[in-house]
């Protein structure tokens, strides 16, 4: 088993995690570190306390409470010994680590201007786990297909928080970079695919170099504002696909309408649980009337696993 972020931990909150049951481990989404408070795990959507001899407990009274110490040298590490470097990341209320895991960040804030400056006195840690689920865009590709332009459509991929957008998203752009379509139809290659990696969580970059496999024809601006990397990979790249996550701001949207006058195809993700509710974001909705995207999936958790849902820019179901 794979649990290389557990070297981001200082070596008594490791120890524990790593007295966690194995199948449990397999499936960890989140570890949730409170200054002072229980030690928290989320597997597959089900939260647990976690004991100072790694056992699991439903009572937060029995569960370890990390203390200073710990929050500290956690974040000592995570900053890689250097605080001040990570400015940036402070100030956005996240860190991403080597293999793409993202640890949000809950503190005191300071302003600027009235502005989040940065986060000091951190006592509160989320990191949030990633993971290469290979084949999980199987059922959703062969939908998204354009016969016509050899290409895929335009496409928008909705869910809350934590279902799995990202772990779509990182499939999809492996499956169109290799040319694995689905559909015996499809009988073009593989396409060059661009991924712009803002929280370094698609690609898991390190050093510029992705740890998963995004695919052989893909190239990804890694920590780039999106907006500002659409156009970087646009005019650097020439890429057939771009692969964007979680869109929102209106420079976002910007950029996505340049994409779309250069020819390039565009699949994204953003944060909701129906179509409908884009039309009450105001910079989202100018993406859906008149419509931008020729498909929409949506994602729904259940205890069974992540269900898909497609309509057409119409927003008739085609997949359930």
């Amino acid at each position: 088993m794979h649990l290389s972020w557990l070297s981001v931990f200082p070596e008594q909150l490791a120890r524990m995690l790593r007295l966690l049951p194995a199948e449990l481990l397999s499936q960890l989404e989140e570890i949730r570190i409170r200054e002072g408070r229980a030690l928290e795990v989320n597997a597959s959507g089900r939260y647990y306390f976690v004991t100072e001899s790694g056992e699991l407990s439903r009572d937060p009274g029995t569960a370890y409470k990390p203390g200073r110490e710990d929050t500290h040298r956690l974040l000592d590490q995570i900053t890689n010994h250097s605080l001040y470097t990570m400015e940036e990341e402070l100030r956005r209320g996240f860190i991403t680590v080597s293999g793409g895991h993202r640890i949000g960040l809950a503190g005191r804030t300071v302003l600027s201007g009235g502005r989040v400056e940065h986060i000091r006195d951190i006592s509160g840690f989320n990191m949030r786990i990633a993971r290469e689920v290979r084949g999980i865009g199987d059922a959703v590709l062969p939908q998204l297909l354009d016969f016509k332009h050899r290409s895929v459509k335009h496409t928008l991929i909705l869910s809350p928080p934590q279902q799995g957008k990202t772990t779509l998203l990182r499939d999809l752009a492996r499956q169109i970079s290799l040319g694995s379509w689905g559909n015996p139809e499809a009988k073009w290659p593989g396409l060059k695919v661009g991924i712009i990696d803002e929280r370094s969580e698609i690609a898991g970059s390190k050093r510029g170099v992705p740890s998963f496999d995004v695919g052989p024809r893909t190239d990804v601006m890694d920590a780039c504002p999106k907006a500002e990397g659409i156009m970087m990979m646009i005019r650097s790249m020439s890429p057939d696909v771009l692969i964007v996550d979680e869109i929102g701001r209106q420079e976002d949207v910007e950029a996505l309408a340049e994409a779309l006058h250069a020819g390039v195809r565009v699949i994204a993700t953003a944060h909701g649980s129906e179509v409908g509710e884009l039309m009450h974001r105001p910079s989202l909705s100018k993406l859906v009337d008149p419509p931008f995207f020729q498909m929409y999936v949506v994602l729904t958790r259940t205890d069974k696993g992540v269900s898909f849902k497609l309509m057409d820019n119409k927003q008739r179901s085609l997949l359930a």
